[in-house]
C-alpha cells in the first residue's frame, strides 16, 4: 500500500476511533462525540449565536442544528433571545452542563495524551500544530462556497403573491436545467453574454434596510439549487429574520433534501410540468428514466416531510389537456397544496405562439382536478 493510502487510512481510523472513544465514555450523559465540541464551545463562549457556533465548529448549519437538538433535549443548553434583536437566539450552558464540563475536559485531555503517548510536551505541541496545519490545508482544497459566488439575475422588491400569506421580495437566480417552451424569461435559461448580475452584497443591504417591512424572501429561477453559494446566501438572509420560500423544478432531489434539512427554508414550491409521458416534451429535454426518477424522489420527499410545500402546474393549451391535469393530481393525491397557474405570454418565452386557457376554462379545469384534490386552487386567474 502506498504511503498516500496509508495517510488516508490513518485519517479515517483516527476519526472512527475518536468517535467510538467519546461515544463510549460519554454514554452516561446520554450524549456523544457529535455533541462534545458544541457543548464545550458554548461553555467557553456563553451567549454565542447558532451562526457563530457553526463557524467556530467548522460545521454546516444542519449538523449544528442536529447536535443542538440533542443538547437541548437533554437539558445541557438553554436558549435566550438577544436583548437587542429578538430574532437572534443566544445559547448558554445549563446548570446540568456545568456539573459535567470538568469531566468532559478531563476526558478530552486524557484522550489527547493517549494519542500522543511517549511524546514530550514540546513534541506534543508540535504534533498538534502539524495536525492543525493539515486541517487548514484541507480547508484550502475544498473552501466553503460563499454567497458571493451566486448568480442573481433580478429582484422583485415587493410581492404579495409569491409567498402565500407573506409580504415578500423575490430573487431570481440565473441558469436552469430545463428548457420549458413556455418559460416566461428565456434569459434566465439561455444566459446571454450581456447578462448583468446583481451584487449579492447589495441585495443583502437591501434586505437589511427592509427589516420590519418585508416578512419573507422567495428564491426562484432558473433553478436555484444549481447555484454554488446558495446555502450561504440563504443563511445570510435567514440571519436577518426573514422567512424563505424556495422554488424548484424537482430535478435535484438530493440538494433539495439537503437544503430543507439544513433548516434554511420555510416553504418549498415545486413545479409539476406534466404527466411522466409528456414531461420530456414539456420541459424541452430528451426522454430520460433518471429524470423521471428524480422527480418522483422529490415529490415523495416533500409529501413525507414536515416542510410547508406546494405543487403547481402552469397550464398551457398546447401542452395540457384536462386528462393530463387529472393524472398529475392523481400522482400527488393528498398533497397539502396544489395550484393551477394560468399561462401568461410575457413576450420573453422560449417558444412563441403558445396560448392560455381562458379564465372560465381554467375554472372548469380546476373543478376536474378538485374531484381528486379538493383543496386545489387557481392562481393568476
Amino acid at each position: 500500500m502506498s504511503s498516500q493510502n496509508d495517510f488516508l487510512m490513518s485519517i479515517s481510523a483516527l476519526y472512527r476511533y475518536t468517535q467510538k472513544y467519546f461515544d463510549k465514555n460519554m454514554s452516561d450523559y446520554n450524549i456523544g462525540w457529535g455533541q462534545l465540541v458544541f457543548l464545550l464551545l458554548i461553555y467557553e463562549n456563553e451567549g454565542i449565536s447558532m451562526q457563530q457556533l457553526s463557524s467556530m465548529a467548522d460545521c454546516d448549519k444542519g449538523t449544528t442544528t442536529k447536535s443542538m437538538k440533542r443538547l437541548l433535549d437533554e437539558g445541557y443548553v438553554e436558549i435566550q433571545s438577544d436583548d437587542n434583536d429578538k430574532r437572534i437566539k443566544r445559547l448558554f450552558s445549563s446548570e446540568k452542563a456545568r456539573k459535567i464540563v470538568n469531566d468532559l475536559y478531563r476526558m478530552r485531555n486524557d484522550y489527547t495524551a493517549l494519542l500522543l503517548k511517549d511524546k514530550s510536551e514540546e513534541e506534543m505541541e508540535k504534533e498538534i500544530a502539524d495536525i492543525g496545519q493539515i486541517a487548514e490545508n484541507a480547508r484550502a482544497i475544498m473552501p466553503e462556497e460563499t454567497y458571493s459566488s451566486i448568480k442573481l439575475g433580478g429582484i422583485q422588491k415587493l410581492t404579495l403573491l409569491d409567498y402565500p400569506g407573506q409580504v415578500a421580495a423575490t430573487l431570481f437566480t440565473v441558469g436552469c436545467n430545463m428548457k420549458c417552451p413556455f418559460c416566461h424569461n428565456r434569459d434566465l435559461v439561455f444566459v446571454p453574454e450581456s447578462m448583468s448580475y446583481l451584487d449579492p452584497d447589495d441585495v443583502l443591504d437591501f434586505f437589511r434596510k427592509r427589516q420590519g417591512i418585508l416578512d419573507a424572501v422567495a428564491i426562484t429561477g432558473g433553478e436555484p439549487l444549481l447555484q454554488p453559494g446558495l446555502a450561504d446566501l440563504l443563511r445570510q438572509i435567514k440571519e436577518l429574520g426573514y422567512k424563505i420560500k424556495l422554488d424548484t423544478n424537482g430535478l435535484l432531489p438530493d440538494r433539495l433534501k439537503e437544503t430543507v434539512e439544513s433548516g434554511l427554508v420555510d416553504y418549498v414550491a415545486m413545479d409539476l410540468k406534466n404527466t411522466a409521458e409528456k414531461y420530456p416534451a414539456t420541459i424541452g429535454l430528451p426522454e430520460s428514466p433518471a429524470l423521471i426518477a428524480n422527480l418522483e424522489k422529490s415529490i415523495s420527499y416533500l409529501m413525507e416531510s414536515d416542510i410547508e410545500y406546494e405543487f403547481r402546474t402552469t397550464v398551457v393549451r398546447e401542452f395540457h389537456s384536462p386528462e393530463d391535469l387529472k393524472a398529475i393530481a392523481e400522482r400527488i393525491k393528498g398533497a397539502k397544496h396544489y395550484y393551477l397557474q394560468q399561462f401568461v405570454d410575457s413576450g420573453r418565452c422560449i417558444r412563441e405562439g403558445l396560448s392560455a386557457y381562458t379564465a372560465e376554462e381554467m375554472k372548469d379545469l380546476l373543478k376536474e382536478v378538485q374531484t381528486i384534490i379538493p383543496n386545489a386552487e387557481l392562481r393568476g386567474v
